[in-house]
């Protein structure tokens, strides 16, 4: 491998690592938004009570999951792409089509979203915005901080895809540039 293929393929790995410690810690929350649902059912029908908050914390915890969790999926290549025709392409098509969706539907998308979102997440911390809802969870601009956070990571996500696309390109045989599994990145 050349130098330049050999930082390719360096950067691509450490980019991956950060998408899978993060999809993988923050795929937690998918437990605990369960217990917590449980919580919120018990309480409401067999003691006939609940908490706003408690119940919007669900909903937060799946924005996060959601949010956070979007480069991961797109890590691991379990998001959602039309398979009938991919599945068929040869390898170095398959980069092609992972190159160009990459800088002409990802990049302008997750750009959009990063730059479009500061001015929104910089007004909720400016007036701390909390919930709506009486009882509801403060702190609302946490929450819409995760926005640019979540096209920041997808964007780089996406980067590591391209690089490993340009590596396909390139020539270098399939195990130089495949997607490792999370299990080997830890």
């Amino acid at each position: 491998m050349s130098r330049l293929t050999l930082r390719m393929q360096r950067v691509a790995d450490a980019l991956d690592r950060i998408s899978v410690h993060t999809g993988q810690a923050i795929s937690w929350l998918t437990l605990l938004m369960v217990i917590v649902t449980c919580i919120v059912v018990v309480l409401r029908y067999v003691f006939d009570m609940g908490w706003i908050w408690l119940q919007e914390s669900v909903t937060w915890m799946h924005a996060m999951v959601f949010m956070i969790g979007a480069a991961y999926t797109l890590q691991r290549e379990d998001h959602v792409r039309v398979d009938i025709l991919y599945r068929g392409m040869t390898s170095k098509q398959q980069a092609w089509v992972n190159l160009l969706g990459t800088l002409f539907l990802l990049f302008p998308t997750t750009l959009l979203i990063l730059f479009s979102s500061l001015s929104y997440v910089s007004a909720s911390w400016q007036y701390q915005e909390v919930s709506q809802e009486a009882g509801g969870l403060h702190g609302l601009y946490i929450l819409k901080a995760v926005i640019p956070v979540a096209a920041a990571m997808l964007s780089l996500q996406g980067l590591a895809l391209g690089l490993r696309s340009g590596l396909v390109l390139l020539g270098l045989p399939a195990d130089a540039h495949r997607t490792p599994d999370p299990e080997e990145m830890l």
